[in-house]
């Protein structure tokens, strides 16, 4: 690894098996945080057979995977392309995680009553 003079000197000077569980953590970050184009290529699929699947013009395709902002119905219709499920997960301070539910149906068919009985 080439990492610049001072911190490949300070990376040979690590011992082996330190070494061994960075790649490893590094490894298991990269997973944890793919971009929507490798979730693609995951799922053995090519722009233009997902674009075919979301009825979206292949440039638009693109455009949406390098964006970092979108709305959750879009993501969602994304990732149930690629015959996967999004799920939401809220992880706050010193709390276990909390799974969100039931925030696709609101997002796809509001309910105006349920937004009546609010206070």
């Amino acid at each position: 690894m080439t990492k610049g003079p001072i911190l490949q000197t300070l990376w040979d000077d690590l011992p082996e098996e330190r070494k061994q569980r960075i790649k490893a953590k590094t490894a298991a970050l990269e997973i944890e945080y793919l971009t929507l184009q490798e979730l693609r290529k995951k799922a053995g699929l090519t722009q233009a057979r997902l674009s075919e699947g979301l009825n979206m013009p292949q440039p638009n395709l693109s455009r949406l995977e390098k964006n970092s902002d979108m709305l959750l119905s879009t993501l969602r219709s994304y990732v149930e392309a690629i015959g996967g499920r999004l799920s939401l997960t809220v992880e706050l301070p010193n709390k276990p995680p909390i799974n969100l539910a039931g925030l696709g149906d609101l997002i796809d068919n509001p309910k105006p009553e349920e937004f009546e009985k609010r206070p």
